[in-house]
């Protein structure tokens, strides 16, 4: 399956995916590699394995809606059957979302559907909860509320701050995210457009849920 990934940093969830595509844990293929952010380290470890990348930035005042077009017309251009969000901090808007209906996922560092925006790790610690994690899901037009395709344990410790318990995250997120991709390349994950309204009522319905 042809992937494309949307970072906006360093893109330690993209060297992931190449990481278990190199070890044959992932038969997807990276066909490009697109970022809101021009200095994001994720564009220059892809154009060091020769894939191509796209930049598309989004500057304060800028029209969200013409963004989400050029967004989705570099990513069109690129051929993906998959759409991969790896750390990518913006909110997707309808006009990127029509284009790639039920064939985009995210990578979400909480256990949703609790604690969803860009504060998972903080907001779990806040929360007082012992148990936190990721979630691979299905991005639809809400913040994280899209069908949750899987997700990975990881305790909160007593003397967690947010970014010990995110990198602890990290580790299940840089498991599980080619461990899904590779899931719904073999056929296993089924991500049917037609079913998306069908899996809130039955996930059974839509998803093949991995048993990690």
């Amino acid at each position: 399956m042809d992937a494309l990934v949307l970072v906006s940093g360093r893109g330690s969830n993209l060297r992931a995916i190449c990481r278990a595509i190199d070890d044959g844990r992932c038969e997807a293929r990276i066909v490009g590699v697109v970022s809101d952010k021009r200095s994001a380290a994720g564009l220059g470890f892809a154009e060091a394995r020769g894939i191509p990348t796209r930049v598309v930035p989004l500057e304060k005042g800028d029209d969200r809606d013409q963004w989400n077009v050029e967004l989705g017309d570099q990513v069109a251009s690129l051929n993906p059957e998959l759409v991969v969000l790896a750390g990518f901090m913006r909110i997707l808007g309808p006009p990127f979302l029509e284009r790639f209906p039920g064939r985009i996922i995210n990578v979400h560092p909480a256990l949703l559907p609790s604690f969803p925006g860009h504060n998972g790790p903080k907001d779990a610690i806040k929360g007082g909860v012992r148990i936190s994690g990721c979630t691979v899901h299905i991005v639809d037009d809400g913040v994280d509320t899209g069908p949750i395709i899987a997700q990975a344990a990881v305790p909160v410790l007593p003397d967690d701050t947010p970014e010990t318990l995110h990198a602890r995250i990290q580790v299940q997120e840089h498991r599980l995210l080619p461990e899904v991709i590779h899931r719904i390349t073999l056929g296993e994950i089924e991500l049917d457009p037609l079913k998306i309204k069908a899996a809130y009522a039955d996930p059974s319905k839509f998803l093949s849920v991995p048993n990690v």
